[in-house]
């Protein structure tokens, strides 16, 4: 009886000594991307400040829609680090919280490619018809073609926030464990959601191969400017990298139910790498990548950076 008691106690106590030993991993590893999203949130905050801090940005298209990337790149890794504190915290939600937050976090991922698609529409005007480049791309017309690809990127959660209302309303005030899974579980929604997410992709993807193949002949001509129309292509191959980034990361889910075929413990550490390399790490690295990449932007990014320490040589801004 006192050595079955013993057992007891011991098996008690090495439970205990994993569960502890668990948390404290969780713990670790929730800190690491939760600091990494908000360090990157800060350092997209300081690139918008330095964008806002010369006018010759504020009247660049090119420049404008930088700006929306580092702004949409922030809302999508800061709702996705509150999904993330979310599962691990194992927190319930009221329905209609959790709509708003995964609807922006879905919409957002839909922005991602969609400007994509306009940066090289625009750095395609710019090298195949700059007499006309600042009549066509002007800050007016690229806040509307950004006000497009929110309602583009909106438009399929409108519509199932819509039918929702209709058929079932009480729905959004129950609490709910916070996923896209739980929250539209209908056939119909699921078929909705990779519909757009074939056809958004599809369509950026020619919209790049177009302004690649069109801005790379128009640098063999001897008219053009060649290092212009060399900088411009590579811009668009980022753009297509970047791209293919972006379709990794709506795999996602995806990889998350085919990881869930595994042992408990390989899925915890599995699903976290899946989470930080197909959300977390793009969205972080892009931003940094075209704005130290850019020569008038880059000094200025660093001045504010180093927090006004550092003198910065006057640059000539291009356009």
């Amino acid at each position: 009886m006192e050595l079955t008691n013993i057992s007891l106690v011991n098996n008690l106590v090495h439970q205990q000594e994993i569960r502890i030993e668990i948390n404290w991993v969780v713990g670790i590893k929730g800190t690491l991307a939760v600091s990494a999203c908000f360090f990157f949130i800060y350092v997209n905050g300081i690139m918008l400040f330095t964008l806002r801090s010369k006018s010759t940005f504020r009247e660049s298209s090119r420049y404008i829609l930088f700006a929306h990337m580092l702004f949409n790149d922030s809302v999508q890794l800061l709702t996705n680090v509150l999904l993330y504190i979310f599962a691990t915290a194992y927190l319930y939600l009221v329905r209609a919280v959790c709509a708003i937050i995964l609807i922006m976090s879905s919409t957002t991922r839909y922005n991602s490619p969609l400007n994509l698609a306009l940066m090289s529409l625009e750095r395609y005007i710019a090298i195949c018809f700059p007499l006309r480049h600042s009549e066509i791309a002007t800050p007016k017309r690229t806040c509307i073609a950004i006000g497009i690809v929110w309602i583009l990127g909106s438009i399929n959660h409108i519509i199932e926030v819509l039918v929702l209302l209709k058929t079932e309303p009480t729905l959004f005030l129950i609490p709910m464990f916070c996923t896209r899974e739980k929250l539209f579980m209908s056939k119909w929604q699921a078929d909705m959601y990779q519909g757009f997410n074939a056809f958004y992709f599809v369509a950026v993807g020619v919209i790049l191969l177009y302004t690649y193949v069109a801005i790379m002949l128009e640098a063999r001509s001897v008219s053009s400017d060649r290092a212009s129309a060399t900088k411009a292509r590579n811009t668009v191959l980022l753009h297509a990298v970047q791209l293919s980034l972006c379709l990794t990361s709506s795999l996602y889910s995806v990889i998350e139910a085919l990881l869930a075929r595994m042992t408990v413990s390989v899925f915890i550490h599995l699903r976290y790498l899946n989470f930080v390399v197909l959300l977390i790490l793009p969205k972080c690295l892009s931003p940094l990548i075209y704005g130290l990449r850019d020569e008038s932007f880059r000094p200025l990014f660093k001045y504010y950076f180093m927090c006004g320490s550092k003198k910065v040589k006057p640059v000539l801004v291009k356009f």
